[in-house]
């Protein structure tokens, strides 16, 4: 991709994650970039293709992170828990109303997110749980499809602001409580020894 339209797509990224995606006008956008609307033209189509491939790079971005996170735990818990890291890192300085704006006024971009969700996201979730339980760190008895929909679905509901009204629900916050109760509920004994074990690792170092 083009340097400068790569920059571009990294700093309205910011903007958008600040202010949300309706109420910033491609006007507002070149004030606070600091280049005319003639140059981000140059790059995009419009406000919608500009949203669109900001959506479509994140994501990307955002697999290729929770694949690392995956390929260099050393068990089910660890990746999970360095994916729920990554994912609070990326979620705690948006504002809420970029979902509901997307949602709303960019059903392209929309697109890309749930279908994110719904394909990668819920097949990294369904493996981990496998994963977990070929190590003995999960209950024998979970449902891989039925949890890791369940999970997804968890991840739906932080997007909605009427299910967790901001400012009283930060994202990030809430994030961080649904993950702490989904590997509890996911982990047996032995998963929970290591998790306070991990925890207590990290804690000392």
């Amino acid at each position: 991709m083009d340097p400068k339209k790569l920059e571009l797509l990294e700093r309205s990224s910011v903007v958008f994650m600040k202010y949300g995606v309706k109420s910033v006008t491609m006007e507002d956008l070149g004030r606070e970039l600091g280049v005319s609307k003639k140059t981000i033209y140059k790059y995009f189509e419009d406000k919608t293709d500009l949203v669109s491939t900001i959506i479509r790079v994140k994501v990307e971005m955002d697999k290729q992170g929770c694949i690392a996170c995956a390929t260099d735990a050393e068990n089910a818990i660890e990746s999970l828990v360095n994916i729920s890291k990554f994912v609070i890192q990326q979620l705690t300085n948006v504002n809420p109303s970029l979902f509901m704006d997307l949602r709303k006024h960019y059903p392209a971009a929309w697109k890309i997110m749930h279908d994110h969700k719904w394909e990668f996201v819920l097949e990294n979730i369904r493996e981990n749980i496998i994963r977990g339980k070929q190590e003995n760190l999960y209950r024998e008895n979970l449902n891989p499809d039925i949890i890791s929909r369940y999970y997804v679905s968890a991840m739906d509901s932080i997007m909605d602001g009427e299910v967790y009204p901001w400012p009283e629900f930060k994202t990030d916050e809430v994030l961080t409580e649904i993950l702490r109760f989904h590997i509890r509920g996911l982990a047996n004994d032995n998963g929970i020894k290591y998790l306070k074990e991990h925890f207590n690792r990290e804690i000392n170092e």
